[in-house]
């Protein structure tokens, strides 16, 4: 959708205004966190557009649309589980480098 591709558009401004301006691990962990959240709000506001729509459908359609709805809520999950991984990956790995000496 259109408000999507304006959401990937905001997310590399902010990520090359982070690069140009060299900013902290902990405001990447920020930035990050709130792209998780938009990210996962608006696969949210998918599933229950989708969900908003199937009142006018017949029953074949809603059992198609009703998996969509499900696969937009998982996938906003998803999202915020890669943010969380990313997350504990950049608080984690230079430590257990610095563990093992590296």
């Amino acid at each position: 959708s259109s408000a999507a591709s304006d959401v990937y558009k905001r997310q590399i401004l902010v990520i090359a205004f982070g690069l140009v301006f060299n900013i902290s691990k902990f405001e990447w962990i920020i930035c990050i966190i709130l792209f998780g959240l938009v990210l996962a709000a608006e696969c949210f506001n998918t599933a229950i557009e989708v969900l908003n729509n199937m009142i006018r459908m017949n029953a074949e359609e809603k059992y198609i649309a009703a998996g969509h709805s499900k696969d937009s809520a998982a996938g906003a999950v998803l999202i915020l589980a890669i943010a969380a991984a990313i997350i504990g990956l950049m608080i984690f790995i230079p430590q257990i480098l610095s563990v093992l000496g590296r």
